[in-house]
């Protein structure tokens, strides 16, 4: 790990003003990913800037009825809080299918959304990879490409986000609340993260010098018909091969609205609103969800290593869907874990 300096931060406006001062400054709050790239020497801020005093960690109801979510409060604190649970039930679960408790414990909302990349050349230094690196070339491009992505990639970069949580803000239509020099200004969830491109090292729309203070959830949470499934290697502690956010508002077995997001596919959770539109009005039969599967996938290009993902995807969304009608997720790994409540 090389040297760095360290400054803590009061307000929002000082940590502001930091960043402006020195681009090769970092945030920190919990570090989970952070300090794990400091040490593979992949990210090398000069300076960190502590905001954990920072007055962004309170849950509030907001005016039109929905839920502002501090992005200082911790993932743990988040998932468990009554609200979150009963008007929100899929962030609270798409939370808990993520990292473990000791991580949720210290992960905070904001850095949840700012997260990098597992991708293995990301992390090794001495690879070829344009995300760290820009021009260097994708080690994944032909490389072990397992976990890498089938929508939205370029020949730049296959590399997928991480998080569980993103996936479900996503579904939910969450707007990011953002603080900088210029004021104050909201970015709706679809537009916050960026897909690669030929700039793969930006991940999303946040200026250098702004600061996330907050996640907006509107007055729909899809309470009563929602999943999150998440297929992986192993059932804890290992990221999506393939997740699905499915949230639905039913008018006996007809669908009055859909939202989807998927995870572990592209380089942002990934939305097609045009097939959403298409289960609106329709039967919540297995036909209907099959061709919204397919709209999904369409146009989904493997590697090799993750081709398997598009057959795997289109299967994930349908059987999501069937759980989120008849809420019966008897067969999900997640109802069969432990969990204990942060004390």
């Amino acid at each position: 790990m090389r040297p760095f300096s360290y400054t803590r931060a009061h307000d929002v406006g000082a940590a502001v003003a930091a960043l402006s001062q020195e681009r090769t400054a970092h945030l920190i709050a919990g570090g989970t990913n952070l300090i794990d790239l400091m040490k593979e020497d992949v990210e090398r801020p000069t300076r960190l800037i502590d905001i954990n005093r920072l007055d962004l960690k309170a849950i509030e109801d907001t005016p039109d009825g929905g839920l502002r979510l501090g992005a200082l409060c911790t993932n743990a604190q988040t998932a468990y809080d009554e609200r979150v649970r009963g008007r929100y039930p899929l962030l609270s679960k798409a939370i808990l299918a993520g990292a473990s408790p000791q991580l949720r414990n210290m992960a905070t909302n904001g850095g949840n959304l700012l997260q990098r990349t597992r991708c293995y050349y990301f992390y090794d230094v001495a690879t070829p990879c344009n995300k760290r690196e820009p021009g260097s070339g994708c080690g994944a491009l032909n490389g072990v490409n397992r976990i890498h992505a089938i929508l939205g990639a370029s020949e730049h970069c296959i590399a997928v986000h991480p998080s569980d949580m993103c996936v479900a803000l996503a579904a939910l239509d969450a707007v990011v609340q953002v603080e900088g020099p210029r004021g104050k200004r909201a970015i709706a969830f679809a537009d916050f993260h960026r897909l690669p491109g030929d700039t793969p090292h930006i991940d999303n729309d946040l200026a250098g010098d702004e600061i996330v203070t907050a996640i907006d959830l509107p007055p729909q949470g899809y309470p009563a018909h929602y999943a999150y499934l998440k297929l992986r290697d192993r059932t804890s502690y290992a990221f999506a091969l393939v997740s699905v956010a499915a949230a639905l508002e039913m008018d006996g077995s007809t669908i009055r609205r859909a939202r989807i997001a998927l995870g572990g596919v592209a380089h942002k959770p990934w939305r097609v609103p045009e097939a959403e539109a298409r289960l609106e009005g329709s039967p919540a039969d297995p036909e209907n969800f099959r061709k919204a599967a397919q709209a999904y996938v369409h146009g989904a290009r493997g590697r090799g290593g993750n081709t398997f993902k598009i057959e795997l995807a289109t299967r994930a969304i349908q059987r999501a869907l069937v759980q989120a009608v008849t809420m019966d997720t008897r067969d999900d790994p997640q109802l069969h874990r432990t969990t204990t409540e942060p004390r």
